[in-house]
């Protein structure tokens, strides 16, 4: 049964302002976990709303892996995945992930998990949040290290376009 969209709208505003608020302090204060923090809310939203079999999933996956995220960087663990896995890569949901630095693997999880919640879903809110996710993990990635934000901008623009066939 779909969920009620009565606070909907307003929810969803607010939880845009809240990561607008988080990305813009996280680029400032060069701090990530500002806009990690920013972002659990919609992700918490984001669970309560989905309802399909895969898309539940996804979005349960996108709450472990925030919370995985915030522990890795209050702990500033660092793992390279890349090198204690053998490989440079690998596909999520028919997405290929790079492997590096776990805080940084984990943003990039996010954004996958949200195209994926996006392309799955028919609800406009659930998109909504969706895209709040994508760019609250991008904005993680880019406050991480710009460079690699720039490598997996450019992947994920690959990506795009091999799938629409240019």
């Amino acid at each position: 049964m779909a969920k009620p969209t009565t606070n909907a709208t307003p929810i969803c505003l607010g939880l845009s302002s809240l990561l607008l608020i988080g990305i813009i302090i996280g680029l400032v204060k060069q701090s990530p976990l500002a806009t990690i923090i920013c972002l659990l809310p919609t992700v918490i939203y984001e669970v309560y709303r989905t309802e399909g079999e895969s898309t539940k999933a996804a979005s349960w996956g996108l709450l472990a892996v925030i919370v995985l995220e915030i522990i890795a960087v209050i702990f500033k663990i660092n793992l390279d995945l890349a090198g204690f896995l053998g490989t440079s890569g690998h596909y999520i949901g028919g997405y290929y992930l790079p492997l590096g630095d776990i805080q940084l693997i984990f943003p990039g999880l996010m954004a996958i998990l949200a195209v994926i919640l996006f392309t799955r879903t028919n609800g406009y809110y659930t998109r909504w949040l969706a895209i709040l996710i994508f760019i609250g993990a991008l904005a993680t990635v880019y406050t991480l290290d710009p460079v690699i934000f720039q490598q997996f901008l450019k992947l994920g623009i690959n990506e795009g376009l091999n799938r629409l066939n240019f």
